[in-house]
């Protein structure tokens, strides 16, 4: 049976089948309690659950995170949320050198099972140290897994086996999604870690892409369709690990790639993705691929700076038109975001 409702709505979904699941999973964090419910996506638990499997904290992101660790190798499943990644930046000690160290160091012995959720993207004038999409660094540590849903229905079910993974999990989840609607399945729906997505099937071009660049993926291809150009998107859900097998297999038919990346340039999943792609597949190849993310410079705050900082799916015309060196008139492309922090009256769902 398939339910339509918000991302945050299929979190909080999960959040309570998995504490009705398993009396040990816990949640806490700055504002799990507070009248908004982190985009309402704590809504409901503590009332629920009680207090004592339910409760803020105080504003203190390394003691935070090592109550959830302790917590972890005393048995318990704690799902840890930071409003923004990037207060979470205070507490990487504690994630570098304890969790993701720890079941390597005893010999598989003991593990960490705890989720940190973590809110990504830009909106409400956030700005450099407010919106930083850092999923690349968390990558890039042995021992960690970082998912990246960008549906519903992998929001809900992503953070399911994530939580009952037995080893720590980065779920990052992009603001502007929260209120995004698609369909999602009932009952207890997990999608394994690891696993991409084949959003739309196509012939001419792979687009490889993360939590909010694929709906921008997704109005890019649905625009060029009726240009004659046939996308293939995967969506990859998971940047730790990375679904190689689909993307081989997709650029094996498509012979073109272009990665969207939510961060920025240098350092990149999307640069990571094209040199194993160039390694490996480089026979197969017809073009040069590219890689679509942001500049090398802090995110900014002000609109006449934004507006000309973010990739949208114009970006990925461009991109895709330069590639198959296909002309085409920009100025019916599909709108790309006007407002300053919300994607647009068009972003409902579902896709």
């Amino acid at each position: 049976m398939m339910q339509n409702m918000t991302y945050g709505a299929a979190i909080n979904t999960a959040m309570h089948m998995a504490m009705e699941l398993d009396p040990n999973v816990l949640c806490f964090g700055l504002g799990v309690d507070d009248p908004k419910h982190i985009f309402g996506t704590t809504a409901g638990l503590q009332e629920k659950f009680g207090e004592q499997r339910v409760f803020d904290m105080p504003t203190s992101e390394n003691a935070i995170t090592g109550v959830g660790i302790g917590a972890s190798l005393a048995g318990y499943r704690p799902v840890m949320t930071h409003q923004r990644l990037d207060f979470f930046l205070l507490a990487m000690d504690q994630l570098v050198n304890a969790a993701a160290k720890w079941y390597y160091m005893f010999g598989g012995q003991v593990s960490v099972p705890i989720v940190i959720r973590l809110i990504i993207g830009r909106g409400w004038g956030q700005g450099p140290t407010h919106s930083q999409n850092l999923q690349a660094w968390f990558s890039h540590i042995p021992g960690l897994k970082v998912v990246m849903p960008a549906s519903p229905a992998d929001a809900k079910g992503l953070l399911l086996e994530s939580i009952f993974d037995d080893n720590p999990v980065l779920f990052l989840e992009h603001r502007w999604l929260h209120d995004s609607e698609g369909l999602v399945p009932s009952g207890d729906y997990r999608v394994p870690i690891g696993k991409a997505r084949i959003v739309r099937e196509g012939e001419d071009i792979t687009l490889v892409s993360m939590s909010y660049m694929t709906i921008e993926a997704i109005r890019a291809a649905s625009y060029l369709e009726k240009q004659g150009i046939s996308c293939e998107i995967i969506d990859l859900r998971t940047v730790k690990p990375i679904d190689w097998n689909a993307i081989f297999a997709s650029v094996h038919k498509t012979k073109k790639l272009i990665v969207l990346d939510t961060g920025v340039t240098t350092g990149s999943i999307a640069g990571e993705i094209i040199a194993r792609i160039c390694m490996e597949c480089f026979s197969i190849l017809t073009r040069p691929p590219v890689r679509i993310a942001l500049p090398d410079n802090p995110e900014p705050m002000s609109f006449g700076l934004t507006k000309h900082y973010y990739p949208s799916n114009e970006s990925i015309v461009r991109g895709i038109t330069s590639m198959l060196s296909v002309d085409h008139d920009l100025s019916v492309t599909v709108e790309s975001p006007v407002l300053h922090d919300v994607p647009g009256d068009w972003f409902k769902g579902p896709f």
